[in-house]
């Protein structure tokens, strides 16, 4: 299995639930909604994939296809109102995860794409339910 890569700087929005297509579109409508720079990819081939199967995948690419995180819209996401999705480390530490509300996608995925904070900082800001939900800053 190789990666789906991102356009230019966009984070990729892996699909890995195809359980709920409505919710789906939902998802894609919410991380619209709060930015343009997403490049969703729903191919079966995905569904219920594991995260150690991505951690290994990117692992095997090539330098150049390898990328550093990723976005799960799995079955966590398409049941919850919120659309949480589950970011993945592939680089830092391969394999860590968080949740990220759609209406912080935009922040984490373009605090990511240009290094300005690490993986490890939004992971550390989670609230007790695991998710991302901003620094406190602003609500």
């Amino acid at each position: 299995m190789s990666l789906p890569q991102p356009e230019d700087l966009a984070s990729l929005v892996l699909r890995t639930d195809f359980s709920d297509d409505a919710a789906w579109a939902a998802v894609m409508a919410a991380i619209d909604a709060e930015t343009d720079g997403a490049t969703f990819v729903s191919d079966p081939a995905y569904d219920g994939v594991s995260i150690q199967a991505l951690v290994d995948a990117d692992a095997a690419a090539s330098e150049d296809e390898q990328i550093t995180y990723l976005f799960l819209a799995d079955a966590t996401t398409m049941r919850d109102e919120e659309r949480p999705l589950l970011a993945v480390d592939l680089w830092g530490e391969p394999g860590r995860t968080f949740r990220v509300l759609a209406r912080w996608y935009a922040d984490v995925s373009a605090n990511l794409s240009i290094a300005n904070l690490g993986f490890d900082e939004f992971a550390d800001g989670v609230d007790e339910d695991g998710a991302y939900r901003g620094f406190g800053d602003d609500d």
